[in-house]
């Protein structure tokens, strides 16, 4: 079964893609036994001829035929992004808008495993980022909030990344009662936003 879509409101945050670090991958054990990925659950090693020999690079073919909830949880903590973007915006009342939004970011020739994410939680799009990086994202708040807080609630973040998506589940919390209406209210989630993302410990 894909990923659980709880009645669950909880959250907003801010979003900068953060790489995956030795830290990490300590953080997840070995439990995927005859897996080439035993220290480093999440993370796909290419290998073969035309491979850079780039440590954090994917090796596909060791991917599970079908992607389950640990795979996914180790995987974000090393490649996911959680964001809170604050935009000038002429129509909103306090003149800015508040945008949440989960981000995974790939190279081009890991598309598919970002189409099989965004199947695994029922909701976002996968699209061009930058250059030769594709993103899968999701920015609905009803998305966020049905699809991918529930899930990570369920399936804790093992990384300081922990700290992030708390921070924006309390964003969310924030838009779900209006404060992203006032000046006062985006004052605050800007000050949330600022700390996020920044390789703080837990």
């Amino acid at each position: 079964m894909n990923g659980p879509k709880v009645n669950q409101t909880l959250a907003l945050v801010k979003l900068d893609h953060m790489r995956e670090t030795p830290r990490t991958a300590d953080l997840y054990s070995s439990a995927q036994a005859g897996s080439k990925n035993q220290t480093d659950m999440g993370t796909i090693r290419r290998e073969g001829p035309g491979c850079t020999g780039n440590p954090q690079r994917l090796y596909v073919q060791d991917l599970p035929a079908k992607l389950d909830a640990g795979w996914v949880t180790g995987f974000v903590d090393g490649e996911g992004c959680f964001h809170i973007g604050i935009n000038k915006h002429a129509e909103m009342r306090c003149g800015y808008q508040v945008l949440p939004e989960f981000t995974v970011v790939q190279h081009e020739r890991d598309v598919e495993l970002l189409q099989r994410i965004r199947d695994f939680f029922s909701c976002g799009v996968v699209r061009t980022n930058h250059g030769d990086r594709w993103a899968y994202r999701v920015r609905g708040l009803k998305d966020l909030a049905n699809h991918i807080v529930p899930f990570f609630v369920m399936h804790p973040l093992k990384s300081e990344k922990r700290v992030d998506f708390e921070d924006f589940c309390r964003v969310l919390r924030m838009m779900e009662a209006g404060d992203h209406l006032t000046v006062e209210g985006v004052s605050r989630i800007r000050d949330i936003a600022a700390r996020m993302n920044r390789g703080r410990s837990r």
